[in-house]
């Protein structure tokens, strides 16, 4: 605004000042934020355990598993977005086409996806045959009671074993499993984009991580590292966005943490009595007698 001013030789009595765009109370409603909308019978507690449930629906219905990480992307049709973010996830693909998996046991540097699958199924086929053993064992174990102990200690040793063992499969499956989705939602918009980014705030309302764009309204929204992370317009940052879809797709704690910041953000800053009396503000300070 002050440039158009200086443009338009327009003189302003008052600095300006940006009064940024909130969710509105529909909305906080639906996220579990207190908002006018609450009754007793539909409290933030009460809607939040609601969104739980029909989030578990619709990833249901959708063909989601736990273990499943969706990216939307909710934008106008515009290149450089969606398209963007598709090249990004192709890009991760292709530098790690999940030949390297990582688990808790010390391997032979990395093997390839056959070679882990092969050690998985060793470690349960040595498994099952524990489990014939240790079964054998504990029933005649249970018959002849006056046998030395020798057999206890080693039914002891083969039952940490398979401890063990089914702590690795878990975590061998549990890194197989993670997969990323992508869901583009596209909109027919004219004019020449947005400066705040409304959708911004309203996927922090729902504990969300953003990934977003270095620039604009969402670099005054995001804060890099704490409620998202930020990487470079336009082609530059694919490389950048690839990076740190890989970074949250192997850090579900962190995606957990870096929503809740930005939820308790938004509380903290974009709803709507926060509009009000910013805009109440810069009314009082225009409107004032000098």
């Amino acid at each position: 605004m002050a440039i158009w001013c200086e443009e338009e030789k327009v003189k302003l009595r008052s600095p300006p000042a940006i009064v940024q765009l909130s969710i509105n109370d529909e909305l906080a409603f639906v996220a579990g934020i207190p908002c006018s909308l609450n009754t007793p019978s539909s409290s933030p507690e009460k809607m939040l355990e609601k969104g739980r449930l029909l989030r578990d629906s619709v990833r249901k219905e959708m063909g989601l598993t736990d273990n499943d990480v969706l990216v939307m992307s909710l934008s106008s049709i515009n290149a450089g977005k969606g398209q963007l973010l598709l090249e990004s996830a192709q890009l991760l693909i292709e530098k790690e086409p999940l030949q390297k998996i990582r688990t808790a046991v010390v391997m032979d540097g990395d093997r390839s996806t056959l070679a882990a699958k092969h050690h998985i199924r060793a470690l349960l086929q040595e498994s099952r045959d524990t489990d014939k053993f240790s079964d054998s064992q504990s029933s005649k174990s249970s018959i002849s009671s006056n046998e030395p102990n020798k057999k206890g200690s080693q039914l002891s040793r083969l039952l940490n074993r398979r401890r063990k063992r089914r702590k690795v499969l878990s975590n061998l499956e549990g890194a197989q499993e993670q997969h990323l989705k992508v869901l583009l939602v596209l909109l027919v918009l004219r004019g020449l984009g947005e400066t705040f980014g409304r959708v911004t705030i309203e996927a922090m309302a729902f504990g969300l991580p953003v990934l977003g764009t270095d620039a604009g309204g969402t670099k005054e929204i995001v804060e890099h590292n704490v409620t998202g992370l930020l990487h470079p317009v336009g082609r530059p940052g694919i490389h950048i966005l690839a990076q740190n879809l890989q970074y949250l797709l192997k850090n579900p704690s962190l995606r957990q943490q870096m929503g809740m910041k930005g939820r308790k953000k938004v509380e903290r800053m974009y709803l709507k009595r926060h509009l009000y009396k910013k805009f109440v503000e810069v009314l009082y300070k225009c409107m004032r007698v000098k």
